[in-house]
């Protein structure tokens, strides 16, 4: 089944992050411990019963890894129909979380000496990205991965995104698509760039980056992140789905609104769907215990070479609040915390994996379910069980929901 097209889940993680894995400044400290909750992870539960009872959406699932151990909350339900509560060890899909993966392997071969991130598109993918104000030759790979490549996001096309996201999509959700056509559909839209020319976010640059990782290796963007990541890290529930439109179990349904914003839209069963409208944009279907135990072990350099870390975790600033790293974002939070994750929306699935950059502690939620009226209500999440408590109004980070 095919996704909705372009818009996958980039809710920015809220306010600027400063760059890399240095420790936090003494003040910053002083904040996170104050911060820090004592009584368990309560904060974190009132928001996740927000999320369903405030926010109209159908459950909620968290899982916490930190220094006490591990812990998991829910609220609402992982089939409305049956009454079936949301459990640990589900499988969901993280849609844009996939972009973390695919930076990874691609810092891991420039470490091998494989490719260098500041080589051009143009020597990889040769006559790929040229014409409508496109020169291949101009944009690097490390642009692609920190969004600042200016190429065109193809989910942004309204007719691309109707049938892959919208109204269209129980026609079309079983459609297979190549990278190739979700280039073409990009280039069709002339270059893209953030205000004073700063990043744009836009999927059309992971499926590029996809696209080097093969020609690189000469094996998939999927195949390299299951032999380099996966297996090593014994990330058993994570996969990459290709064509096929089926979830492993135990998982949650997923309902969407095909983003209709009518507060009485109709919600359609998004569960199964062909991922490849987003692919090494995001496709990957994992868990909450696995993406925690992936954030850890790369933020803790169990990953990448200490140069490589270094790469990945330096920020663009991108206004509003926002940062990039290569395929990660940053947040700090109304507490002095400092977080760095990736966050992921597509149809029927809304996630974030984030953590401390010492690797102390991670979170990873999912809702299953796709529409966000409030959200306030999904950063509301993160705050909780960094800050242990909601921010008031006068005290809150910025938050800044996209799609991609």
């Amino acid at each position: 089944m095919k996704q909705r097209a372009a818009r996958t889940v980039s809710i920015a993680l809220a306010v600027a992050l400063s760059a890399g894995t240095a420790a936090l400044a003494p003040a910053a400290q002083a904040a996170a411990q104050a911060a820090e909750p004592r009584h368990g992870h309560e904060a974190t539960r009132t928001a996740l019963r927000a999320l369903v009872e405030k926010g109209g959406l159908p459950g909620a699932a968290a899982t916490v890894r930190d220094a006490k151990g591990s812990w998991f909350g829910q609220s609402g339900h992982a089939d409305t129909a049956t009454g079936r509560e949301r459990s640990a060890g589900e499988h969901f899909r993280g849609a844009s979380i996939t972009k973390t993966f695919v930076a990874t392997v691609l810092l891991q071969l420039e470490a091998e000496g494989r490719l260098d991130l500041d080589d051009t598109v143009e020597h990889w993918l040769p006559g790929l990205v040229h014409g409508n104000g496109y020169d291949g030759n101009k944009v690097t790979l490390r642009q692609l991965l920190n969004h600042t490549s200016g190429i065109a996001n193809y989910t942004d096309d309204a007719d691309f995104s109707h049938d892959s996201a919208g109204p269209g999509f129980p026609e079309h959700r079983y459609d297979t698509h190549r990278p190739e056509e979700l280039l073409a559909i990009a280039l069709k839209r002339p270059p893209q760039h953030g205000p004073d020319g700063g990043p744009s976010y836009s999927n059309t640059n992971f499926v590029l980056a996809g696209m080097v990782i093969e020609r690189a290796t000469g094996r998939s963007y999927a195949q390299e992140i299951t032999r380099r990541v996966i297996r090593p890290l014994k990330l058993r529930g994570t996969s990459f789905p290709g064509t096929s439109p089926k979830m492993p179990k135990p998982h949650p349904v997923g309902y969407s609104r095909l983003h209709q914003d009518a507060p009485d839209a109709e919600i359609h069963d998004a569960t199964e769907q062909n991922m490849t409208w987003l692919g090494a944009a995001g496709d990957v279907i994992s868990t909450g215990g696995d993406l925690n135990r992936f954030h850890r072990a790369l933020v803790r350099g169990h990953v990448l070479p200490p140069r490589q870390m270094k790469e990945m975790f330096q920020e663009v600033p991108a206004g509003h609040g926002i940062g990039y790293g290569l395929g990660v974002e940053f947040a700090q939070l109304s507490c002095g915390v400092k977080v760095v994750g990736k966050s992921g929306r597509t149809n029927g699935s809304l996630s974030a994996m984030v953590g401390t950059q010492d690797g102390e502690h991670q979170l990873t939620f999912n809702i299953n379910g796709d529409w966000l009226q409030n959200s306030s209500l999904y950063t509301d999440v993160i705050e909780a069980e960094f800050c242990g408590k909601v921010p008031s109004r006068t005290d809150r980070a910025p938050a800044a929901p996209r799609l991609g």
